[in-house]
């Protein structure tokens, strides 16, 4: 099973030189690539003095995670991807469960691992934890970290199970599955596209699963960070074009309503913090989901599979 290990980057040269390394020591049933979205901090030149067994993709822009990973993955021949976070550093073996699920399920689409807190390897990491989930309001959230709160690893998410989705900080995929979706949804840019992505495999009855025994190490933010009014856009706008993509036709007004008006009282929450560039951000991104309204309609599934929305609605806590 030919597996490549694929890192995003963007003037993130400082995280790869601090990351880079445990991931070319400890996946050795890899290759490793990196692909970059026109980087001006010499990331290309580091690789290239320092990690030649390092395979580059150079890209001619900043195309976001999504378009970053569509472009650059056309160019690779395997037939797992994990892509893997700049600023993620993995362990010994952790490929190991994870290509032996694939081998042993092929109902298995998408595969994450156990992702921790780099700078406090005794929790969960905000971005993945145990394996994601969405509320019934379409927050999404996971085991391990309900809104801004991680748990501490105990060993309770010690076991297999499927889930609603899959972090983009670690997100193994098969190429089939990856070319079948057509990729991420480069109108997200960046930010929850791989939440979208894997709704939408959901869609085609495919399954995302966590393998709690694969362990690795997130720092998280390393792109945006949550001060930055951007992130609040991208979220916001982000989640409301998955929910109107995605969502089974009965659940689609009552929930994309409520969202609204809670929305609506997140943008006064922030406006009473002191961060006005963010409530600022919330009616921004508002503007841009009614912008992309009839795009989005056209995206649903054109035959939803059968029983999608009992299906669907086990992931619904």
């Amino acid at each position: 099973m030919k597996t490549a290990v694929v890192i995003l980057n963007w003037n993130g040269a400082h995280l790869l030189k601090q990351f880079l390394p445990s991931v070319i020591t400890h996946s050795p049933e890899a290759t490793v690539y990196v692909i970059d979205n026109a980087s001006s901090d010499g990331s290309i030149s580091y690789l290239q003095q320092n990690h030649p067994e390092v395979n580059i993709i150079q890209l001619d822009r900043n195309y976001g995670y999504a378009g970053g990973y569509n472009r650059g993955l056309q160019q690779i021949d395997a037939d797992i991807y994990a892509l893997v976070n700049s600023d993620l550093e993995v362990t010994q073996n952790w490929l190991q469960p994870i290509l032996q699920e694939f081998k042993t399920h092929p109902e298995t689409a998408i595969v994450q691992p156990k992702i921790k807190d780099y700078k406090n390897k005794q929790l969960f990491e905000y971005a993945g934890a145990a394996g994601g989930f969405l509320d019934r309001f379409g927050y999404p959230y996971c085991d391990g970290r309900i809104l801004f709160k991680v748990a501490q690893d105990t060993g309770q998410y010690n076991r297999r199970k499927e889930i609603f989705w899959a972090s983009g900080a670690c997100l193994l995929v098969r190429k089939t599955v990856f070319d079948q979706l057509q990729g991420f949804d480069e109108s997200f840019f960046a930010h929850q596209e791989e939440i979208d992505f894997c709704w939408r495999a959901h869609h085609q009855q495919h399954k995302a699963i966590y393998i709690p025994q694969s362990t690795v190490y997130h720092l998280g933010g390393a792109s945006l960070n949550n001060q930055n009014p951007f992130k609040t856009y991208l979220n916001f706008r982000n989640n409301l074009l998955m929910m109107l993509k995605n969502l089974p036709k009965p659940l689609v007004v009552p929930i994309i309503f409520s969202r609204l008006l809670l929305d609506g009282l997140a943008g006064i929450v922030f406006m009473l913090q002191g961060k006005p560039k963010h409530t600022w951000a919330v009616v921004k991104a508002h503007f841009g989901f009614y912008k992309r309204i009839p795009q989005a309609i056209k995206q649903r599934p054109q035959k939803p599979v059968k029983n999608y929305y009992n299906r669907f609605s086990i992931f619904l806590k």
